[in-house]
This record gives structure tokens, C-alpha cells and sequence, in this order.
């Protein structure tokens, strides 16, 4: 009996959760005298069902993370060649999600089309493909959620679902004023995501630094402060430079109306 591939089939018992129907695998394929060719197609299957649950898994995360499915924004379709200076590596590196697995926040600063919302759907995309929940949201979005769970009354359900994700992007901070009650709401939400066990990232994208996101939100100092629990573990994203929005631009000039040969001949 080759104890690698028992143990192989032990370890995809235990991913498909029936692991506590296995524990007397090995007595059974002993009473079975079954050759080595079939604890191959046994453990086959058994690895066979393992990927499909986990593509499964992923296809439902990348479903309910509210990235983009149909044109998908991926690292690998980050053009790294626009990006210099000394920290480019840092960027590159964000793949390894390592900072998702440290509790850390992340922010990308910049004006628009600078690759701000593609590296942060980049991000979630990542998790999700490793398993990780993400959910993506922008700004103005998130406001009316808020405004809408005031009006009908379910602002516990709706903090907890923003509570859940290991990964939560917020998109163009900056482009809304959240009012009073909104405001409460969000740093509830950011408190709760702060304080919970497990991953807890929070990934935000904006054309204004920080240091003026106080004006977008409506309270006192004492609650504002609460900003900088954002910041208290994360790494900021400051990038500059021209927009690359529409590098495959193609303008061509025309004309109507008749030509002046045309109109001279008359």
C-alpha cells in the first residue's frame, strides 16, 4: 500500500469535508486487496472533485464581489512599463497578498486614470482567487446604501455585510459628501472591520490624499478622528503622473459638404 497516495487521498477527503467518513479508509482497501492502479483512480477522482469545488468556490466569490467578470482587471493586464521610482517593486510585489494576511490597509492616491481602481480590482480579484471574500463598492454607492438603511431601518444588516468581506474596496473616495447618519455608519463600519478577528483589509482609491478626506464626511473632530484608524497599519499608493486613459485613441479628421472644385465648376 503506498502511504503517499493514502495520504494524498486523506488530504482530498478532508478539502471535499468528508474526512471523518475516511478514517477507516486504510483497513478498507486492505480488506479490498486493492492494486495500485485503482488507489490511483481513486485518489484521480478524489483530486478531480477537489478542483471542481474549488472552482466553484472561486466563480461564486468573483459572482458576489461585484468586480468586473466580462473584462476582468488582473495584474497581469497592468502595464507595470508606465510606473518608475525606487518603490516600483512594492506594486509589483501586491500580489503576494501579503498585505491582506498582515491586517493591513491599502490606498491608491492619484489623479484619474492612472490605474488607481484597476490595481484595487486587481487586488480583490486576487483574493477571491485564493479564496479570500472580496466585495467591491464605490463611494457614492456605499453613501446611498447607508442613506437607504437609515430610511428603511436595517443599519445593523447592512454594516454586518460590509463587515464580512476579508478584503473591502471603496472606490473614489471624494466624489460624495456622506451626511451625518452616513457618516456614523461608516466609521461603525471601519470600528467593527478594525476590531474583528481574521483578515480585515480595507482598500480605498481616491484623486485626494488623505489628509482632506475630513471634508466629504459630516461630523465633529472627536468622530473624524476616527480617520486615522484607517492608517493606523496600511501602506499608501502615491502615484503621479499623466492619465493612459485612451493610449489607443485614434482621432481622425473629416470633412462635409461639397469640395470647392465642385462648387467652382458650377
Amino acid at each position: 500500500m503506498s502511504e503517499s497516495v493514502i495520504e494524498s487521498i486523506r488530504a482530498y477527503t478532508d478539502e471535499l469535508k468528508i474526512g471523518t467518513y475516511a478514517t477507516g479508509l486504510p483497513s478498507f482497501i486492505d480488506e479490498e486487496n486493492m492494486s495500485p492502479e485503482q488507489l490511483d483512480a481513486v485518489n484521480k477522482i478524489l483530486g478531480h472533485l477537489c478542483e471542481q469545488k474549488n472552482a466553484t468556490i472561486i466563480e461564486t466569490l468573483l459572482k458576489m464581489s461585484r468586480l468586473p467578470l466580462k473584462e476582468p482587471k488582473t495584474f497581469e493586464g497592468f502595464d507595470y512599463t508606465i510606473i518608475h521610482g525606487k518603490n516600483t517593486e512594492a506594486l509589483k510585489n501586491l500580489k503576494s497578498l501579503s498585505a491582506v494576511y498582515a491586517r493591513k490597509n491599502l490606498a491608491f492616491i492619484g489623479p484619474q486614470g492612472v490605474g488607481k481602481t484597476h490595481l484595487a480590482m486587481a487586488y480583490g480579484r486576487e483574493c477571491c482567487k485564493n479564496r479570500l471574500k472580496a466585495y467591491f463598492i464605490k463611494a457614492t454607492e456605499l453613501n446611498q446604501k447607508f442613506v437607504d438603511a437609515v430610511k428603511f431601518g436595517h443599519e445593523g444588516s447592512t454594516i454586518n455585510g460590509l463587515v464580512k468581506p476579508s478584503c473591502l474596496i471603496i472606490d473614489e473616495i471624494g466624489r460624495c459628501v456622506f451626511n451625518k447618519e452616513s457618516t456614523r455608519m461608516f466609521f461603525d463600519m471601519v470600528d467593527r472591520r478594525y476590531n474583528k478577528e481574521g483578515p480585515n483589509t480595507m482598500i480605498f482609491t481616491s484623486n485626494k490624499s488623505p489628509d482632506k478626506w475630513s471634508e466629504f464626511f459630516s461630523e465633529d473632530s472627536s468622530l473624524l478622528c476616527a480617520l486615522d484608524r484607517i492608517f493606523d497599519d496600511a501602506t499608501v499608493f502615491m502615484i503621479k503622473g499623466d492619465s493612459y486613459r485612451g493610449r489607443k485613441l485614434e482621432t481622425i479628421a473629416i470633412e462635409t459638404g461639397r469640395s470647392r472644385q465642385a462648387i467652382k465648376m458650377k
